[in-house]
Formats: C-alpha cells, structure tokens, sequence
C-alpha cells in the first residue's frame, strides 16, 4: 500500500472538469501580461467594470481543518471565497472575506475553519463591487488538501531562488517552467527556502548567452531598478505572478513560504547601513520593513498579517508523520563579521528563535521533523573578502560565533533525544546532499543528521562552496556549475522531494533537476541514528 494508501484521487484528477475549465480561462500567456503589469494591473482583461482575480490564487500553512486563501483584486472589492467538497459546487459554503484595497495593494487574505480533515477542498474565489455586491468578476478555482489526522503519506516539494542574477520570465524558455514540473508531481504542499523575488537584481530585456544566442525576459518597470520604495517592492512580487505556470501551481499546491535575503537586498543584516551606490535610502532597517510588508500582503502565512506584524518562524504540523519547522535567519541576526568570536548569544536566530524552537522541537510527536532553514549549515557562505554570511567559516576547529548557537541546539536535540531531524536548505544555487556525524567533527555532542540542499527555481546557478569541519560534514553528492551565473537554458535549475510512507514512515529524499531526472536518492528509517 506504502504512501499512497487512503491518499484516494489524484491533484490532477479532481482539478478536470469545471474548476480546471475556469482556472485555464484566467491564465493568458506571458506576453499579453506584459503592458497591465507595467502599471500594476491585473495580467489579462476581466470582465468590463468589475474586479479581475486574475493574479491567480493561493492557500498557505494549511492544517487538518483549516487553510489561508490569498488573492489579489486589481480594484477595490470585496473578497469572497466559496468552499465544497466537489468540483461542481453542490451545497457550497461561503465564506466573506476583507474589503481589499490600495493599503495591501489590493491583496485580501480569508481564513477558512472547519474543515474536514484530510480531505479535498474545492474552492473558487470571487471579487465583488463594494457598492453593489451582484457585480463579481470571473471566479478564480483553487483546490488542496487538508492534513490528515491519522497517518498517512505525505509528499511534498522544496526549492528556492526565483528570477536572479538578471534571469527572469523568458518566454522562449517556458517561463518560470520548473513549477510545471513540480506540479505533475503532484506534491500535498511546496516549502519555499527563500529568496522568492530578487528585489535587488534588476533585469534587462536581454542577455547573450556563452552559445551565442539570446535569453529574453519579460520586464516591468519594477525589474528596472533595485526596489527601495514599498511600490517597488511590490512589483516584485507582481512581476512573479505574471507567469502562469507559477499560477497554475499555486491554484493546485499549498505553500510554506519563508523569506531570506534577496527578499530585501543581498547579504542584509538588522542595523546594516549601505554603501551600494545604486540605493538612495541607505538605512537597511528601512528597506527591511517596506520589504517585510510586501512579503506579508503577497504570501497567506499564518503567523504574520498583511501590516507585517507578527513572525516568518513557525511550526506547520503536517499529521502525525510530519511537523516543519519554519527558520527566519534574516530578522533576528547578528551583523556579518570574520564570525569567529568565542561567545554569540544572538548568532543568526536570535535568543527568542531559538528557545522557541528548542521548545518545539521537544514537544513534537512527528516521526520526522524537518528543520526549514534558509540558510546552509556547514557550507561555507562568504559575505565579502572577510565575512561569512551564514553559520559557517571555514574554521574546522571548536564551535565559533554563530557555530556557538548552532552547537546549542544540536546539543539541546541529541540530550533530549528528539529523533528524526532533517534539515532543509537553498540558497547557495546548487543542489547537494549533506551527512554530519560526531566522529567527524570538532564539536562532538550531538546525533548524526543529514541536511539537503536544492535551488535555484529560476536564476543563476554557482559552484559549489566548501565544507566546514566543525560539525563532521561528509558530502556524498553534489551537483553545481564550474563557473558562476549559469543560465536557466544552460541547465542547473533544481528541486527537491520529500516522500514519507504512511505504512513504514520511510522518508525518501529525491535531489531533481528540472526536467523531473532524479540525480540523488537518499532512503531514511525512522528511529535510526547515525543512518
């Protein structure tokens, strides 16, 4: 029976019909957005006078009874979501949601309770006139499926890095094409490890390749320029939703969003004041905020609103099988520095982060739980001449500066023996497999662990960055280019995916590149330590 077991239909099998029929109608092609997406509209023609949902949908942080619908209006209107558990909309429960406008940039969020858990939710979403409730425009159709209660097989997608180093929307190419291939995997939710915009990486229109031909993108005027204003940022994350295979996922695959760095600007930390010429506001803590709020308005996380309240860092229990463990190691950091002091009580989570997810980690009954961390462990990430971006160093020797944090907790994990850590990663635009065992490392007080590493979706892809001792990092795989800002058409785009088996609860951890070829296989047994 394996995974598949009680998981009854298939993704695509319930989305044929009438809801598949009306979503297609509301994804026109990459190049009839491109002229409504220079002034913030929506990317196709809606109905005339009434609001367009045509920005597509999405659901975030589901759980057994409850999911977050995400929309975007290109006018004021009311949102309204209509639920049922068919794609006809027999007996359809609806729910009434905000009255979007330009203080989210017309982005409404509705949270639907009560339903029934692990099953297919059908949903559409419309947008009405505020002034005369009859006037709707062309219902957007989304479908997902809660988290079981009981145990059951889980499938889930991961990846990150999406239109950087100047690689954006080519419709030569496909567009943003790995989202298709993700999709036919039909995957129950998609972890996204960060950078989902590169606000500081404007495009131009075209780019000669090393062949000699030519890769084109779509440009906004967003993409012109690094963003600075809340505007600018905004059409960042517009821009993304131009291409409808991206659409087209987020209508069929919940997500689980984290941010990093390029969602503000390369390598940033609190406090950092810019010298980067092409920047007129040079405070970063500014930047921060006015990025912080778009990355609100344009994701349904659960555990932040729309005015950017609340936190990016949450745990996301995905049944009894399962619980991820959402990082933020962009908000609460200490400055990038040689990273080699002897005590850091701040390190890259801050002391609140980390209690938090020492605490949750104890209380979690999971067989597996995922570590969602936006940043590598033992790879050594430089900032600079002298810097280091992430954990690591390059020092092999005794935990130091931020590796002090990180000793911490993998000390805290091992004493009380929470089992079935794996730690999931982006960032560094390749994609590798990564075993870390105490009779290897400098620091020896903790279980054997593997973390893996995926991405780029659609960027520049980069060679692959040396390994740290300090935890006993051994790398049995890895996949990167030999030169750096490799093309999308030059290959090196990845993702990776998760399978647990809802008889065994074996997690197979598949490295693929778009395209769907599976590069590396990695098969773990729960309870195992030092696997």
């Amino acid at each position: 029976m394996g995974r598949e077991s009680g998981r009854g239909i298939g993704r695509r099998t319930v989305l044929q019909g009438s809801a598949a029929a009306s979503a297609a109608l509301t994804v026109p092609t990459v190049a009839s957005a491109a002229a409504s997406a220079a002034s913030g509209g929506a990317p196709a023609q809606a109905l005339s006078g009434r609001p367009s949902a045509q920005w597509g949908v999405q659901v975030g942080d589901v759980t057994t009874s409850s999911g977050l619908v995400w929309v975007r209006s290109d006018r004021p209107a009311r949102m309204i979501v209509e639920t049922s558990a068919t794609e006809s909309f027999a007996r359809a429960k609806r729910w009434h949601g905000p009255l979007v406008g330009p203080g989210t940039d017309f982005t409404g969020r509705t949270a639907l309770h009560g339903l029934p858990a692990g099953s297919q939710v059908h949903y559409r979403v419309l947008l009405a006139d505020p002034e005369d409730p009859r006037r709707t425009g062309e219902p957007v159709h989304g479908t997902f499926r809660t988290v079981p209660e009981r145990r059951k097989g889980v499938r889930f997608v991961w990846s990150g890095d999406l239109a950087g180093q100047g690689w954006g929307i080519n419709p030569d190419h496909g567009g943003y094409r790995v989202f298709e291939e993700m999709r036919r995997r039909e995957p129950d939710f998609f972890l996204c490890s960060g950078d989902n915009i590169y606000a500081d990486g404007p495009m131009t229109e075209s780019v000669k390749l090393p062949d000699g031909s030519t890769w084109r993108n779509l440009i906004t005027p967003a993409k012109t320029k690094v963003a600075e204003t809340l505007d600018e940022y905004r059409g960042n994350f517009r821009y993304n939703l131009l291409d409808p295979a991206l659409r087209r996922f987020h209508a069929e695959v919940p997500t689980i969003t984290q941010w990093d760095d390029h969602e503000v600007l390369n390598n940033w930390y609190p406090g950092e004041i810019l010298v980067d010429d092409r920047y007129t506001e040079k405070n970063v803590n500014v930047l921060a905020a006015r990025a912080r709020r778009a990355f609100a308005e344009y994701f349904p996380i659960s555990t932040l609103r729309p005015d950017a309240s609340g936190r990016v860092y949450r745990v996301q229990h995905q049944g009894p099988l399962l619980d991820v463990f959402v990082l933020d190691c962009r908000t609460y950091r200490d400055p990038n520095s040689p990273n080699r002091q002897p005590e850091d009580a701040q390190g890259i989570l801050g002391a609140e982060q980390l209690a938090w997810l020492k605490r949750e980690l104890s209380r979690s009954r999971a067989v597996w739980k995922v570590i969602a961390c936006d940043m590598p462990l033992g790879l050594v990430v430089p900032d600079g001449n002298t810097d280091f971006e992430a954990v690591a160093q390059g020092d092999p020797g005794a935990p130091l500066g931020r590796e002090l944090q990180m000793a911490e907790l993998l000390r805290h994990i091992k004493h009380r023996k929470i089992t079935g850590t794996v730690w999931l990663t982006a960032d560094v635009h390749y994609t590798s497999a990564q075993h870390y065992d105490p009779s290897r490392a400098a620091f020896k007080d903790f279980a054997p662990f593997w973390e893996f590493v995926s991405g780029p979706l659609n960027a520049g892809a980069f060679p692959a960055v040396k390994l740290d001792g300090t935890f006993g990092p051994e790398q049995p795989f890895v996949k990167a280019p030999t030169v750096a800002n490799v093309s999308p058409a030059e290959g090196f785009q990845f993702y990776g995916e998760v399978d647990i088996d809802g008889d065994s609860a074996e997690m197979t951890v598949r490295l693929r590149e778009d395209g769907g070829k599976v590069l590396f296989t990695k098969v773990l047994r729960p309870g195992l330590v030092g696997q």
